[in-house]
């Protein structure tokens, strides 16, 4: 199999949880995770947290292929910057034969720009001490450590880390805390 490329440019498509491309790309997170832990990915998911105005899934394909996946849903349980108006990301991930060519940052970029659009103040998510690329790529783009939540939120290898978006270019409507 040839190496892909993304001179075809990456095609970004939201999608339902339920999605055959988006279920496929959370099982291989899944088994990364089994290689990583020892075992699956148990924090409680209900798909209708991934649907507008809750939130939001994202399938990017290159060259036709499925490679890379992203979510982010709303939480009000959690503060940052001042604000409960938070979203978290979820399922990250890039498929290996897609690995290197930045479709991770472009997907971060998107959950922030997607969830911002909707109104949302602050992106927080819960990664694990064994994924240091994943730890790298979210502080290399302003994302800093947070005091833990979620279903990991007492568990050794849990870091969670926030970023308050840039409040100032959302609707004049949204509400916001500064």
């Amino acid at each position: 199999m040839r190496p892909l490329s993304v001179s075809g440019g990456l095609d970004l498509r939201q999608v339902p949880i339920g999605d055959p491309d988006a279920q496929a790309l959370i099982e291989k997170v899944q088994d990364e995770y089994v290689l990583r832990y020892g075992g699956r990915d148990e924090s409680p998911i209900d798909h209708a947290e991934f649907v507008a105005p809750h939130g939001a899934f994202f399938v990017g394909h290159l060259e036709g292929r499925p490679v890379v996946s992203g979510a982010w849903r709303r939480r009000t349980d959690v503060e940052l910057g001042g604000t409960t108006n938070t979203a978290e990301i979820k399922r990250m991930y890039v498929a290996p034969a897609a690995r290197g060519l930045g479709l991770a940052r472009r997907m971060l970029a998107h959950l922030e720009d997607t969830a911002q659009q909707a109104g949302v103040a602050a992106m927080v998510l819960e990664t694990g001490s064994k994924q240091p690329e994943a730890i790298a790529l979210y502080e290399s783009s302003g994302y800093s450590a947070i005091p833990g939540f979620g279903f990991y939120r007492c568990e050794p290898l849990s870091r969670c880390l926030g970023k308050v978006l840039d409040v100032s270019a959302c609707p004049a409507d949204t509400p916001h805390h500064e």
